[in-house]
């Protein structure tokens, strides 16, 4: 069931007061709106958790502990640079939600304005 108008304003203004009050709760747990990918280091991973993964086969096949163990680790690593946000990305990460700053500039969405009116009407009405 979709919110009603009063909701998603009331669930607005409470997302705005928690980027402004608490940016660096944001911050920590990551306002993911609007960040693209950093491509490079995701394929970088795949290709170090690759390459762990044939040194892990190998070292299992070979019979060698060490092998094993820096395919292990190499895995490990890859897996972590793939999933890993770059600092590049998460500075340039905006303060507030794409959404509240469209309404900002527009001065309120058609919605608004209408549930605006009615608002209006039936205090006129009391």
């Amino acid at each position: 069931m979709p919110l009603s108008e009063q909701e998603q304003r009331l669930l607005e203004e409470m997302e705005r007061n928690l980027y402004r009050n608490d940016a660096d709760f944001v911050h920590a747990v990551g306002g993911v709106h609007g960040r693209r990918p950093d491509y490079r280091s995701i394929v970088l991973g795949v290709l170090l958790a690759v390459a762990g993964v044939g040194a892990l086969i190998a070292g299992v096949a070979l019979q060698l502990l060490v092998v094993g163990i820096v395919g292990f680790a190499l895995m490990f690593a890859g897996v972590l640079i793939a999933i890993t946000p770059s600092k590049r990305t998460a500075a340039t990460a905006p303060a507030e939600p794409a959404v509240s700053r469209n309404r900002a500039r527009s001065g309120g969405g058609f919605m608004d304005r209408l549930n605006d009116r009615w608002d209006r009407r039936q205090e006129g009405r009391d």
